[in-house]
């Protein structure tokens, strides 16, 4: 966080694009770490029954950024100017790391603020649960379904070249891939596809185009809800919810009429079901890995989030250079699609009453 704020400040002392491109280098290098922190942070301090809420309500908030930070920098630039908006947004990335280095510690029985009743509670261990005993879990078997997604009791993984071996990490990784890689293309493209296709004004530009991330925004904490509490800690079906559905938006907004209302409400469905599997993306590979390899699993599957959401915006101006706007949908109902085939290769590891 610390250095992320750094970099902020100094992209608004840049003077050159050769300096712009080395400030945005060092943004991305150290922002990099954060959201592997947060969320083994997330499966250190937090139940089974709680990460998938936890990780939606992280990764809502991540969302929520794109909705609130055009409007104050609208406010600082009218004001003050360009460079100004890289100064205050250092601010609060220099005071939140002391406020996190005070009260968190990486694991709950370092902190002063927890009893051993509450340790026990974050790591499972109350009401004397003994094995074949879930139904403190919540744990309820779903037969077909449960079929269908593959559900396996699995070793946990406890060495590093047993995660980097893992089919159920990569496959988990590349789905992540395909999905935060439509995220980064709507991100890219969607204001330039409103204004040039749908011939909508600035003004209702930036009204439809805040849409998917309003939606982006439920959809993160309703994932989360609907993993943890609706389907006993079962990740993979709202994984698969999302790749579907996803699938299926796209084809609606190709011949969806021009109108700002109509589009922003399917922009803003878009946004919440491309969302609701991505908690689960986060809490997937903590239900079978060690938690001190937990952090190399998580690297590995937000790589894949990561390069998908580089390289799609690149892909689709491509493509958009040769076969036109309908194209870049199909392609991402495409992928949306091959994510969904990619989830049925990997096992959903729940345990789950015999």
């Amino acid at each position: 966080m610390l250095l992320t704020s750094i970099v902020t400040g100094l992209t608004g002392l840049a003077n050159s694009i050769f300096h712009l491109k080395i400030c945005r280098v060092m943004l991305g290098i150290a922002e990099g770490p954060l959201p592997i922190g947060v969320t083994s942070t997330i499966n250190n301090w937090f139940p089974s029954k709680e990460k998938g809420i936890a990780s939606g309500i992280f990764l809502s908030s991540i969302k929520l950024g794109p909705v609130i930070t055009p409007i104050l920098g609208a406010l600082i630039i009218s004001v003050w100017g360009w460079k100004e908006v890289f100064f205050f947004f250092a601010l609060p990335g220099i005071i939140l790391p002391l406020l996190w280095y005070v009260f968190v510690t990486d694991r709950p029985p370092s902190s002063r603020f927890t009893n051993q009743q509450e340790v026990d509670l974050i790591n499972e261990k109350v009401n004397d649960i003994q094995e074949g005993n879930n139904a403190e879990l919540g744990y309820k078997k779903i037969p077909y379904l449960d079929t269908f997604i593959r559900v396996k009791q699995i070793k946990t993984l406890e060495t590093t070249k047993s995660v980097y071996r893992s089919w159920n990490v990569w496959g988990c990784s590349l789905g992540y891939c395909f999905q935060l890689g439509i995220s980064s293309l709507l991100l890219a493209w969607m204001p330039t596809y409103l204004l040039t296709e749908k011939h909508l004004s600035v003004m209702g530009m930036g009204f439809v185009a805040a849409a998917p991330w309003v939606g982006a925004v439920l959809g993160n904490i309703t994932g989360g809800i609907i993993s943890d509490k609706l389907l006993a800690k079962r990740r993979k079906p709202g994984m698969m919810i999302s790749a579907l559905s996803t699938s299926v938006m796209m084809l609606l907004l190709i011949y969806a009429p021009a109108n700002p209302f109509l589009y922003a409400a399917l922009l803003f469905l878009t946004g919440l079901l491309l969302s609701i599997g991505f908690s689960a993306y986060m809490v997937y590979p903590m239900s079978f890995i060690a938690k001190d390899k937990f952090p190399t699993a998580n690297a590995l599957v937000n790589m894949g989030g990561q390069l998908g959401a580089a390289a799609t915006p690149f892909i689709g101006g491509i493509i958009l250079d040769h076969l036109g706007w309908n194209t870049v949908f199909v392609f991402m109902a495409g992928i949306s699609i091959l994510t969904f085939l990619m989830l049925l290769s990997i096992d959903e590891p729940t345990k789950i009453n015999p």
